[in-house]
């Protein structure tokens, strides 16, 4: 993990005010098995573990209304995640990229309070932020709803059959209003 030289930046629990007021930067190649919860959806394959890599920045701005500045973070992740076609259940590798910016206040209060009347997305400043879950919580709202490959690799059957019934036997199958057709005659 890439740090500022003067100061070493604990993102596990991230003093947001004092990053953002050094304009500090993090950065990180790590396997996609410190981050718990995306792990637990992406597919078990024989390939190298898949790589998360990261970067935070941290910045002061001058709010809006003419107040105090505000501490600001900018996230970026990309990966590529295993996960299981919905069409073909074989494994898709499918990949997540965010890059979002959050604007910090006091505590979970003020974030509820102010929620509704901003745009941007608000974090609080206490209790201090892991900035691994954060990018974990960014990465899985990125995961698609339904996987699928753009073109599947194997012939998916598009139409269900009843597998007790071969195609021969379905073709000697009698319709059964074929004797009301002749009742009709």
């Amino acid at each position: 993990m890439k740090t500022n030289p003067n100061t070493a930046w604990n993102p596990d629990r991230l003093d947001m005010r004092a990053f953002a007021q050094a304009g500090a930067h993090l950065e990180a190649d790590e396997s996609l098995s410190v981050f718990e919860r995306m792990h637990a959806e992406a597919v078990p394959t024989d390939a190298a573990p898949a790589l998360v890599r990261w970067a935070a920045q941290g910045e002061m701005r001058a709010a809006a209304s003419g107040g105090a500045p505000a501490a600001w973070l900018h996230v970026e992740a990309d990966t590529h995640v295993p996960l299981t076609c919905q069409r073909c259940l074989g494994v898709v590798d499918v990949p997540l990229v965010v890059d979002r910016w959050f604007r910090f206040v006091a505590d979970e209060a003020a974030a509820a309070a102010e929620d509704d009347d901003c745009e941007e997305d608000l974090l609080a400043l206490e209790p201090r932020p892991n900035l691994r879950d954060v990018l974990e919580d960014e990465l899985l709202m990125e995961l698609p709803l339904v996987p699928m490959h753009e073109t599947c690799p194997v012939q998916v059957p598009m139409q269900a059959t009843d597998p007790q019934v071969g195609d021969a036997e379905a073709e000697v199958r009698k319709n059964p209003f074929a004797s009301l057709a002749r009742l009709k005659k």
